[in-house]
């Protein structure tokens, strides 16, 4: 199968209305799940699994990347009391971006982009920027989809409660969930 788009996902809830919009534009998207910054193993399955029943819901091919949470610590050393949306989401968005935009290369596909930009909770221009300035170290276009438009993050909810997947409540890393109350 060709692949129009790669589409890194954070989660099985954020994935959710992107890959029903992707398919209904009629791309065939390949999806990856990349994100060394979840703090825990466990947490790391119980997200991969979700995405799993996600995709095959979908019909759709994925590639789960090894768990590496040490290249994330590394990554975001010296940042780690940053506030949320600060410089260390922004090294945490970067490392899984260019781990995406690696693994678009690799596959020879052109174009990538990533469900962290549905949630409210994070900076569509500033991912989309970040994946720009990516994109053509890998002779790729990243492209910036804005998934909130059109009530996009309400219908990935609700596709995720619909399938009964697996909801978190944290972005994966330590340091937000030390934030929880």
């Amino acid at each position: 199968m060709k692949y129009s788009i790669l589409l890194h996902a954070c989660c099985a809830i954020c994935a959710g209305y992107p890959l029903q919009k992707l398919k209904e534009n009629g791309e065939f998207p390949l999806v990856f799940f990349s994100n060394d910054n979840i703090d825990t193993k466990e947490e790391f399955d119980r997200r991969k699994d979700a995405l799993i029943t996600l995709c095959k819901h979908f019909g759709v091919d994925y590639i789960i990347d090894d768990y590496n949470p040490e290249i994330y610590l590394d990554r975001v050393k010296g940042f780690e009391a940053e506030p949320e949306r600060g410089r260390r989401c922004d090294k945490c968005i970067s490392l899984r971006l260019e781990k995406a935009a690696k693994k678009a290369a690799a596959k020879n596909i052109k174009t990538f982009t990533t469900t962290l930009v549905i949630s409210p909770h994070k900076d569509y221009d500033k991912i989309t920027a970040i994946g720009k300035t990516i994109a053509p170290l890998y002779n790729l276009e990243y492209r910036g989809i804005n998934f909130r438009k059109q009530d996009g993050f309400f219908k990935t909810n609700q596709i995720s409660k619909e399938l009964g997947l697996y909801r978190q409540n944290y972005c994966g890393c330590k340091f937000a969930k030390g934030h929880l109350k």
